[in-house]
């Protein structure tokens, strides 16, 4: 077969995109690059009701250089075997809990798009972002997750900012 016309998958061995889960759930825990703090867990609990969870960890990419992708922006192997290790100790502790969980790791340069993204494949009625404790000033440079995401989404689903 022509190296051309071979799909994604047959020349690299994976699938150059994958695509987005869309098994619904009542609840996204949401976090950006940070552990999820059992007080998000308690509280996905008790606003699911006993129907799944979702989780998804978003892994940075820091940008490009002028104007081109390139490999050394991307996250490394290490951060995201990191961030599936953070979403699978939240699943087995949603799991521990009583409720069905679903994983996913995500590397972005938008958070809240791809957030938003996530919430809306899955249907979800409450999203619970969860980022870590910064200063006022680095919340006004780096702007509010929360915020960004609450914007994104309908006034039906609610958005809740979690420290950790």
């Amino acid at each position: 077969m022509d190296p051309i016309r071979q799909p994604a998958k047959a020349r690299f061995g994976r699938r150059k995109w994958d695509k987005q889960p869309s098994q619904s759930a009542a609840v996204l825990i949401a976090t950006v690059g940070v552990s999820v703090p059992p007080s998000a867990i308690r509280n996905a609990v008790k606003l699911s009701g006993g129907d799944p969870v979702a989780v998804v960890s978003i892994a940075r990419i820091y940008g490009s250089s002028l104007g081109l992708p390139n490999p050394g922006l991307m996250p490394t192997k290490a951060e995201m075997d990191d961030q599936r290790a953070q979403v699978a100790k939240a699943i087995s502790r949603l799991e521990r809990a009583g409720v069905e969980a679903w994983g996913q790791v995500a590397a972005t340069r938008r958070y809240a798009k791809t957030i938003a993204g996530a919430a809306k494949a899955r249907g979800v009625d409450h999203v619970l972002v969860v980022t870590p404790e910064a200063a006022r000033w680095r919340r006004f440079v780096e702007g509010d997750v929360a915020r960004d995401v609450r914007r994104r989404l309908p006034n039906e689903v609610t958005v809740e900012g979690v420290t950790a």
